[in-house]
Order: C-alpha cells, then sequence, then structure tokens
C-alpha cells in the first residue's frame, strides 16, 4: 500500500509545531554595543551528574517506576537541583507515550494523549524544575543550568503538544530555545543543545511550506535539514541527558517525513540492542522493517515487544494491542508496496 505523503505532511503536524514554535525565540543574549564581556577564566565545561546515569538506563529500559524512585531520591537530597524533577519527568513522559501508541497511515506513533493519561503531575515536574534552573541561572549563569530550564520547557511542550494546545507549546518552545542558544553560547562543547536546535533545523526544512508563510509574517530563519541531522547525530552519539531522544527522533523523523525506512532502521536498531527490555524501541523497529517489506523481521519485534514484561498495566495493553494490529497488518497486506 502507497503512503500518502501529502495527506501525512498535513496531518502530522503536532511534533511540527512544536519545533516550529521554537523559532519564534530571541536571539541569545549579547553584551550591548560598547559593553564589555567580564570573562577572567573560561566557563567549565558541564558533565552530568554520576547518579543522573542510572536513572536514564531505568528510563530507556522501560522500567519508569525504578527511574521515579531514584529521580525522587535525588530531589529529597537536593531539592534545588532541578534534574531529579526534569528525570522523573521523563520517566513519565515515555509512560504517556507509550500509553498513546496508534497506528495511522502505517505509522506506530502518539497522535493525542490517551484519556487516562493525566499530565497534571507532568506539568508541575516540568513547572518545577524551571523554576528551580532559572533561580540558579539567578545566582550563577551557567550552561547546565540553561540546559535544565530548556528541558523543562521542552517536556512541557511535548505534554501540550499531544493534547493539541498549540498555544503554550509555541510558547514553551519560545523559552526553550533561548534557554538552548545561551546554554551553546556558555558551552560550545555541550552536545546535548544539539537534540532541540538539531530538531527545529529539520522540521523548519522539511516543512518548507509551513515554514515560509511563518518567516514572511513573523520574521523567523530558515532551517538547513542537513544542519539538523548533522547536529542530531552530533547530540545521539555524544549527548549525555538526550543522546537517546536525539536517536529516536532522527529514527523517527526519517521514517515518518523522509521514508528513509533502511537509514531509519540504521538510526533505531542500537537503541533496541542497548534496550532490549524496551518494548516501544522493538514496536517502532517493527513498524520500519514493516513499511519496508521485511515481513520476518517485522513479525519478530512485534512479537518481541508483545512478550516484555511491562510493569504499567495501561502501557503493557497498549503495547499487546499495537503489536497484535502490526502483526495483522503484516498478512493483511505489504506496506512497502
Amino acid at each position: 500500500m502507497k503512503v500518502d505523503t501529502g495527506r501525512i505532511r498535513a496531518r502530522l503536524t503536532t511534533p511540527a509545531r512544536l519545533i516550529l514554535a521554537v523559532a519564534f525565540a530571541a536571539a541569545a543574549p549579547r553584551p550591548g554595543a560598547g559593553q564589555e564581556m567580564q570573562s577572567p577564566q573560561p566557563p567549565a565545561h558541564w558533565q552530568m551528574p554520576a547518579e543522573a546515569a542510572p536513572i536514564l538506563q531505568s528510563i530507556y529500559s522501560g522500567d519508569a517506576e525504578a527511574a521515579i524512585s531514584a529521580a525522587r531520591t535525588m530531589e529529597t537530597a537536593n531539592a534545588k537541583d532541578p534534574l531529579g524533577y526534569l528525570l522523573e519527568g521523563e520517566a513519565r513522559w515515555w509512560e504517556i507515550y507509550c500509553k498513546s501508541l496508534e497506528i495511522k497511515w502505517n505509522f506506530v506513533d502518539a497522535w493525542r494523549a490517551a484519556p487516562d493519561a493525566d499530565a497534571k503531575t507532568d506539568l508541575e515536574l516540568a513547572a518545577r524544575g524551571i523554576a528551580l534552573a532559572e533561580e540558579g541561572l539567578q545566582r550563577d549563569e551557567t550552561a547546565g543550568m540553561h540546559l535544565y530550564a530548556a528541558m523543562g520547557y521542552m517536556l512541557r511542550a511535548r505534554l501540550l503538544a499531544l493534547r493539541g494546545d498549540n498555544r503554550g507549546t509555541a510558547h514553551s518552545g519560545v523559552h526553550a530555545r533561548e534557554h538552548l542558544l545561551r546554554a551553546q553560547a556558555l558551552d560550545p562543547g555541550l552536545a546535548d543543545t544539539d537534540t532541540g536546535l538539531g530538531l527545529y533545523n529539520y522540521y523548519v526544512d522539511t516543512l518548507s511550506s509551513v515554514a515560509k508563510v511563518l518567516r514572511f509574517f513573523m520574521g523567523i530563519p530558515g532551517g538547513d535539514k542537513h544542519e539538523g541531522i548533522r547536529q542530531l547525530k552530533n547530540a545521539m552519539e555524544h549527548g549525555e541527558l538526550t543522546g537517546v531522544e536525539a536517536r529516536f527522533y532522527l529514527a523517527r523523523n526519517l521514517r515518518t517525513y523522509d521514508h528513509e525506512y533502511e537509514h531509519a532502521v540504521e538510526v533505531l536498531a542500537p537503541l533496541q540492542q542497548q534496550f532490549p527490555q524496551n518494548p516501544l524501541f522493538a514496536l517502532m523497529l517493527g513498524n520500519m522493517y514493516a513499511l519496508l517489506g521485511r515481513k520476518q523481521e517485522a513479525e519478530s519485534n512485534y512479537h518481541a515487544a508483545e512478550a516484555m514484561a511491562v510493569k504499567d498495566p495501561a502501557c503493557a495493553a497498549r503495547v499487546a494491542t499495537i503489536a497484535q494490529q502490526g502483526i495483522a497488518a503484516l498478512g493483511a497486506s505489504n506496506p512497502a508496496n
């Protein structure tokens, strides 16, 4: 079955709005004319706290319960550190994403939040992380705190985007980009900034017709898809906090917008190998193999996802449903034809 590219581009607007909204932000703060920068020493390169690594491992292994518990320990240990709240929010985001999965236009993805996916707690976590990061910036401006603030706004944007709140998504995107640009200016080697900025470049160039209209009326700068892909690849190879997300979204976008299914498999496959107990990666990989017409590999990944132990009952039920629908579709037709 041939994929209707025009229909997909017309309908798959929620993630695109998120990234396009980022462009509404003003440029990163610069010294005014005649104003000298006071920088006796170069700023220290940001390093991810050691306690964050096992939390990220739990999140991407599909164990949100363990991740949330460890994140709360971070919150208790240092109530002024935003990272614990952001990691708890990240764990909860992936649960919402799982509960919201559907198959539309032959693609496995989350289009709208599931009715039982309550975002109240998640939005509170994002707000808490943002507030703490901005308080930290008032005390001492660092690239790390700007990154945390951006992560909070991006989490909020994702939650609102799944609920169709375009205004709220745009508002969050504005602030995320401001913080990402400033973090990058303070620490050019901070690869995690390339996740958000790379997605912006990719989407603005890919959705050129929308971008041109917005640029005309709003003065939005253009994007460069090739630069966006380069940034995402840099983030997925070198990013400490957002490397997995950079890889996931690059693979997803190569599939959805460029229909480069083989390339998408190459990008995503390492996640399935690194986190073999995460059903979301198996489902997505199965979907890509199905689009390639490689039914055996697709069915194997769908069965693998269905067999995985998932602690959240709603997520487990959704994974089983999507896997069964994917397997049934393999017998009905070949999406690659």
